[in-house]
Formats: structure tokens, sequence, C-alpha cells
């Protein structure tokens, strides 16, 4: 056992070379155990804070996203410094020091060496005009090499991965969603030999053949092809065939990085290598020579280097544990993998071949369907020792925490594709591992919930996103958080909390159930709606979410028949209120296209009535300072030039991004402001669970930002890329991609499935990248109902979407044609000429006015009262007196 560390002595020195995945889970547990008496220095070549390996296909479609792991400031701690730039070339195990490229010297009482591993290199002539596929610049080079390459070539290119591995398989997937024809060399006879049977690997080329991959399996490349100018044309196949390439990425594989490890020459060695690399450790991850030790890729333990970030997590943990006194050991490699492969899952755990003894393969293929389940057990069909799922994996979560226990139903009910229904309902015993990534026990998982585990406080936890940050279950992969959500829901039942759908405590039923209750009965009030499913007058939950689902099944003016006391505060005004009790006023600038007289409008507007003026992110012009009174003045004035209302305020569409596409840029490949325009007039005040963001990019290079939306357009050579389930804010998710070129007519079909489905389904405010998130099956489940209608309701969303469209009216046109309505717009009810004389604004630096702080307020020493008058608008007063309510 290590001697832990006390606060009276010189603080430790622990040095960490290498600054990838493995590093930063290392300096994170030393953080979250406490810092004091420590002294954490993480020595990294890379230029950039530690990041997510994992994701990099992220960072290949999207060149913006940001992969950095957990909290930058988690850096800023006094005792925990992390240096960029610093390559660690040398050690001296004697001195306790390492040496940098740079020079630089660090002394050290324990080094953790974290280099991982190196992307594998083809030895074939031409191998140096490939890209490979390991770091955040690799990945940002290929994306940069394709979108000049199909400027320059004026078509489509033919991306050629080599390798049918895990990474191999990513890249040409980003590839695909760049625009690229995708091919996969592979040098086996099927794709991911390592993982998958040869019955799974061959339903798995059979997949992604037909989603447009072309895959040239069981031969080798002898030589990549290129002009004079150095551009690939080809490679040459061991078997002397070429196939066309115009950019090549070799994925074969990874090699640990332990060349520190290695004795210089003359030198005596100090450490023992594996026969193909990385450094020997044993059960705690210490190297034979003392105070040294070794985690992740470049680790060899049981003669064997992984490159999968759960044993790099859990080899992390150990040593922090170990330094801290504990007497943590390591398992062993899990071998798990699960992915999803433009749409393919895959996924495959434990003794996948079945090279244990006597055991039991039981299989189900479907080769017409390209679906290819299979469960290893022993002999007697007992203890699961294994499984691969391509096509079908939804009973992968159930099934891999249960590695190496006794099954509670034959093994065949498990082999859901077969049609038997939903894989048995097993309770996990509290020792499986739930989360493999971050090794979260589900016993760790009970407790937390149940108030005994690692939230402050030791309190309950009830919601699935304080649950992730309390055990970091679910927060790497992300695959396990349905199997989470699912023991959260069960332990709650347990403990006497029910777990309830029910919208609000007046209305039982959950949003879907009340929206499909009033769809199918027709019911358009709230009075009729809460006689017959609710209790009670009402709630600021129910209220709106009624007001919502009724404006979204008709296009009936949203304040009329009672329906404005229902509504939020937002769109009881038809505006945004301010921090001031004033409002914003947003014209719909459609596509972001605006012509030089009506920005004149815009511009004389906001001058007559003195508004600060801000262009928005979704191309608009946003104009504040407007008050209650004036706002009919301001959109009369805006409606007579042919402006209509932005929506701002509701929940419903709100903008429709784009770039200027193939009508003025030199890489549009299609017309996006036209596109953008018809999607944005299509759906223009649809109602909805909450807002909606649209986004149409003219090529790949995407500088819409459409995978930032809740439905993005990509545009490409033979069409259009739909994308949906995106979204910024506090917790940006990225679009995934649902379809691929396709045509305007089916383009506009499919976001009609897809809005509509979203609208009927969704909780209140759930945006639709958490709906996706939570959908049973995922983005699998969207793509059969929306493109494959498995459900049979397609021609009734279109209908519904058509209901809308034909029926639309611009609200505040709607509002200035009659008399009564306008009545709402006064700050007194029952004073109509009376103003807010709190309402104050001054000039700011930058030549506009803004809100009056308080000390710039000039206050009245008496101000007159109204006798049965309400109060001023304001921030704090979240109603609007309604004409009735008087």
């Amino acid at each position: 056992m290590t001697e832990q560390t006390s606060p009276q002595t010189a603080p430790r020195r622990i040095v960490v070379a290498g600054g990838g995945p493995a590093a930063h889970r290392f300096a994170d547990a030393m953080h979250t155990r406490g810092l004091e008496g420590w002294d954490v220095t993480v020595l990294t070549e890379e230029a950039h804070l530690p990041y997510d390996r994992v994701a990099l296909s992220k960072a290949l479609t999207d060149s913006s996203v940001d992969l950095t792991l957990g909290s930058a400031s988690m850096w800023d701690h006094a005792s925990l410094s992390l240096k960029t730039g610093e390559r660690v070339v040398k050690i001296n195990a004697g001195a306790k020091t390492v040496e940098t490229a740079a020079g630089s010297i660090f002394e050290f009482d324990d080094l953790v060496v974290a280099t991982g591993s190196d992307a594998m290199r083809l030895p074939i002539p031409g191998a140096e005009h490939v890209h490979v596929y390991r770091t955040l610049e690799d990945v940002w080079a290929i994306n940069k090499a394709i979108a000049e390459l199909t400027e320059k070539l004026g078509r489509t290119i033919n991306a050629v991965t080599i390798g049918g591995g895990l990474l191999g398989l990513e890249s040409a997937a980003g590839t695909e969603q760049l625009g690229a024809t995708p091919v996969v060399i592979n040098g086996a006879p099927w794709l991911m030999n390592t993982q998958l049977d040869e019955g799974a690997g061959q339903s798995l080329g059979r997949l992604i053949e037909a989603k447009g991959f072309t895959v040239h399996g069981g031969v080798f490349p002898s030589q990549v092809l290129s002009d004079d100018d150095g551009q690939v044309t080809g490679v040459l196949m061991a078997d002397e065939r070429i196939i066309p390439a115009d950019l090549v990425i070799v994925a074969i594989g990874v090699k640990p990085r332990d060349e520190l490890f290695r004795a210089a020459e003359g030198e005596e060695p100090q450490f023992s290598l594996g026969p193909r690399g990385g450094v020997v450790i044993n059960d705690f991850c210490a190297t034979e020579v003392p105070g040294i030790w070794a985690i992740g890729e470049v680790a060899n333990f049981g003669g064997m280097c992984l490159g999968l970030v759960a044993p790099a997590n859990t080899m992390a943990e150990i040593v922090a544990d170990r330094l801290h006194g504990g007497e943590a050991t390591f398992p062993g490699f899990d071998t798990a993998t699960k992915l999803k492969l433009s749409g393919v899952d895959v996924a495959s755990f434990g003794d996948a071949f079945a090279r244990t003894e006597h055991s039991l393969e039981i299989v189900y293929a479907d080769p017409a369907r390209g679906v290819y389940q299979k469960i290893v057990t022993t002999d007697d069909a007992k203890t699961l020792l294994g499984g691969i799922f391509v096509g079908d994996a939804s009973p992968y979560m159930s099934l891999r925490p249960l590695l190496g226990r006794e099954l509670s139903a034959e093994p065949g009910a498990y082999l859901t594709a077969a049609g038997g229904g939903d894989a048995p309902d097993t309770e996990l015993p509290d020792e499986a591992i739930l989360c493999s990534c971050n090794n979260v026990a589900a016993g760790t998982i009970r407790d937390t919930i149940n108030g005994c585990g690692a939230c402050d406080g030791n309190a309950p936890v009830q919601e699935l996103g304080e649950l992730k940050g309390c055990t970091r279950a679910g927060t790497s992969c992300g695959s396990c958080v349905p199997m989470l959500k699912k023991l959260l829901e069960t332990e709650l039942t347990k403990s006497g909390v029910e777990v309830s759908k029910a919208l609000c405590e007046h209305i039982e039923l959950s949003r879907q159930e009340l929206f499909d209750a009033i769809r199918v009965l027709e019911l358009t009030s709230f009075e009729e709606i809460m006689t017959k499913y609710g209790t009670g007058a009402g709630c600021d939950i129910c209220k709106p979410t009624i007001a919502n689902i009724l404006a979204s099944q008709n296009s009936a003016y949203v304040l009329d028949a009672g329906r404005g006391t229902l509504q939020d505060t937002n769109d009881r005004a038809l505006a945004n209120m301010q921090k001031d009790g004033t409002y914003s006023v947003v014209p719909r600038i459609a596509g972001g296209e605006i012509t030089p007289k009506k920005l004149g409008v815009i511009a004389a507007v906001a001058e007559k009535y003195n508004l600060y003026t801000k262009i928005t992110g979704g191309q608009r012009i946003d104009m504040f300072g407007a008050r209650l009174e004036e706002l009919p003045e301001i959109w009369k004035e805006l409606v007579d030039a042919g402006f209509e209302s932005g929506q701002a305020y509701g929940k419903s569409l709100r903008t429709v991004k784009s770039c200027v596409g193939s009508t003025w840029c030199r890489f549009g490949v299609q017309d996006s402001v036209a596109m953008a325009i018809a999607l944005e007039l299509r759906y223009r005040g649809l109602r909805s669970p909450h807002k909606l963001k649209m986004g149409v990019s003219g090529c790949a290079r995407e500088c819409a930002e459409a995978r930032g939306k809740d439905v993005g357009v990509i545009a490409t050579a033979d069409g259009w890329n739909l994308y949906v389930g995106g979204n910024g804010g506090a917790t940006p998710a990225h679009a995934q991609l649902l379809a691929k070129d396709l045509d305007d007519e089916t383009l506009l079909k499919y976001i009609d499935r897809y809005f509509m489905y979203y609208i009927r389904t969704a909780d209140r405010l759930q945006r639709t990248a958490r709906w996706q998130e939570e959908l049973d099956g995922g983005i699998k489940h969207v793509e059969d109902v929306v493109v494959n209608d498995t459900l049979g309701i397609a021609e009734e969303l279109e209908a519904a979407m058509a209901k809308h469209v034909d029926t639309y009216v611009d609200e505040w046109a709607d509002t200035l044609k009659d008399p009564e309505r306008l009545r709402r717009f006064r700050s007194f009810v029952n004073a109509p000429d009376q103003k807010d004389d709190s309402i104050t604004f001054v000039s700011d630096e930058r030549g506009q006015m803004r809100p009056a702080t308080a000390e710039e307020k000039t206050r009245a020493s008496q101000q007159p009262v109204l006798i049965g008058a309400s109060i001023p608008m304001r921030p704090s007063a979240p109603e609007l007196l309604d004409e009735n309510e008087v």
C-alpha cells in the first residue's frame, strides 16, 4: 500500500505525462478526492485542453464542436496545473525527473504515464499522401480536404477509408456525412472482425452498403496512387484492382506510445514491454519501477493494450485510489463495444466468439433485413458469457450488466428480432456494472437514488440529470442512459415515490395523452377539457399547456374565447417582455433575406419610437424598449409595410437560418436561401411543446450551423441531407442524420411528419433533442416513424400539417383588425391613456438607448393614485389583465 500524504508534509509532486482522456480522468479523480497536500502537473504535447477522442467523429463533421472533457475551471485549482505544448521525451527514473522536448525539467515523487497511442501507418508506396484518424488536427484536416476537393473537382469526391474496424467505419461514416462517397477497404473478410463473427460482420456489411457505402473486403492495398501534383487518384489493391479515390484515410488501428519506456542505446532496460508494445503493469497499474505508473492505451496488462475508454478510466481511478492509500485493483479489460454507424446499431460484449469450452451459441439471423443477434452461454444455457447484435441491438443494454450471471429466462427470449417481443425484465444485482465507461455499479446507482450515495448531503435523487451528475453514469458514451432511467424509475416506485406522467396536480394525463384526447374528441375550450379530464381551476402549468395544444391543433386567434387568460405572459402580449417591463418587437425576416426598402422601414420605426436595435443570432432584427401601449402602433406600421409577426414570444417556429447558398457562394451546391424561405413560410406560426429553430446550409461547410438546430438541412450535390434533434443552449446537442440526398418534395414531407410527431408526443417544454433521447430507440425510432411509416400514421401527420399551412393567419395582422383585441394593450386596464412612468431610458456609450438603472432613474416625489387601477405591467407581475377579469 502506498503511504497517503498528509497536509503537514511538503506537497507530494505528481507529474502526468500525456493529456488525453486517461490523463484527464486521473486529474479529475485526484481533484475529486481533494488536492490538499498534492501538487499535480499534467504535461501534454497538444495545444488543447484534454478532449474526448471517442467523439472525434463529431469534430470530423463539425470543426466548431467543443470536445473538451469536464469543466475547464478544474484547471484553475492552485494544486493542479496543465501545461500544453510540453511533450515528455525522457524519464530519468533515478533522479525522478522528466524532460520535455522544449528542454524543461520536471521533478516528481510519482509519475503517471498516459501517453496513449499513435495511429498505425501503412508501409506501402504513396502512404505519404494519406490522412490518419487520431487527433483533432487529423479530423480537421480531413474536413478541410473534403471541402476543398469538392470545390476543386466540382463533383462528389470518393473518400476511401482503409480499415474496417471501429475507427475505420467511424471515419467512413463521417466522410459520408460531409457529402463524400464513402468507400471502405478491409483486409479481413468481414467488417469489425475483432468484435464480430462472420455472420454479424456480413450483416453489418449488407446494412451499410444499403446506406450507400462501398465495401471491398478480404484484400489488402498495395499502393496509394497519385498524380504528379501529389493528388490522390486511387488505391492499387493486391489483386491488381484499382479503387478510384480522391482522398484516402488510414484507420487500421493504433500502437502504444511507449517510447519513453524503451531503453536508450547502452542503457540497461528498466521497464518490461509487451511483445506488441506497451509497458507492462501489475494489477494496480504500477510498472516495475517504484513510483512510476501507466494508464490507458500505453499500459499492457495481461499481454494486451486496449484503446477503449472504460479500462482507461478504471486505471486512472485505481492509481488515484492507490496514491490516496487505497487498495483498488484492475479487474481486467472490458471489451464491450456499442456504436451506431449511419443509423445501424452494432454491439458486442464478453466472449462474443464462444471461445469458452463447451459454450453454446444461440443465434437469430435474418440476412434480408440485415439483422443478426447472438447470445453465448454456458453449456446448460443458463449463464451469460457474451453476445453480438447487429441491426437491432435493443437487448444489449439489459444483457451487458448480466455478463457472467444466470439469465432469468431462456436465452432465446432475449433474441427480440425473432419476433418474441421485448427482452425479459431482469433486476440487476448491486454488483453488476451498469455504466462500463465509468465503472458504476447498479448498487451505487441505487444508493444514490435512495440517499446513501455520492450526492451532497446524501439527499435522495429523483431526477435523471442529477443522478448522472452524482454518479457519472451515462456521462461518457451515453449508451447506458435508457437502463439508468429505467433503474431510477424502478427504485422510485419501490420507495413509494409515484413515477407520475401527470401533466400537473389538476390533470392526471400526460401531455401526449391529453393532446390525443383533445384531438380525437375535437375539444376547443379550456372549460370543456377541464370538465372532462381535470379538476379545479387549473394552474400555470396546465393552462398554458392546454392553450398551446389548442393552438397547435387549430389556427384560431390565440387570445380569443377566453384563451387569453391561459397564455404565458409573452403570448398574452404577443411580444417578449424585457427586464424593465418593456417589450421587444421582432418581425419575421424569412431565411434572413430582406430588401433595402424593408430595412428602411425597420430603421424608421426604431427611430420614431426610440427603440434599441440588435441583429439576432437567427438573422432577424430585434427592436427593444416598446411600451405595451405602443405595440399596436408599431405593428401597424410594420404590417402595412409587408412584415408579419416573427413569433419570438411563442413556443413555436422562431427562425430558419440560412447561408447565401448557390446563388452567390462559389461553394454552394443548392439554393439554401430559397429553401429556408420556403420552410419558414410553411412552418411559421406552428405551436409546439417548445420553441423550434431550423437551419439550411448550401454545402457541407455548414455556415448556417444547421446541425445545431431542431431541424437542419444541408445541401448535397444530389439533394438535401436532413438532420433532426439539435439545439444550443445550456445542454447543446448536435442534430442526427435522418435521411440523405432528398428531393424538395420528400424533404418537406419528412419534416412535416417529424414536427407533427414531436408536437403530439413530446412533454411540455421539451426540446426535440431531449425528446429524441428519451424515445425508445432514439433516432432509429424517429426513422421508423418518419421515413418508414412503421406506425402507419404518415398520411395523418401530413394532413395535420397541411391543415396548419392552409389556415395560418398572422397574429398581429389579425389583432390590428379588431378594436376589442386592441384594448388589452394598455399599461392600466381602466385608465387607457395612462402610461407607466416608472419606465425610464438613458443613452448608452454606443449611441443607443437602454433601461435606466435604479440609481439613474429620476423618481417623482409623489405619483397619482388611480382608484381601481391595476398595477403597471412589470417583470414581477407575470399576468396581463384580460378584459373579462376587470
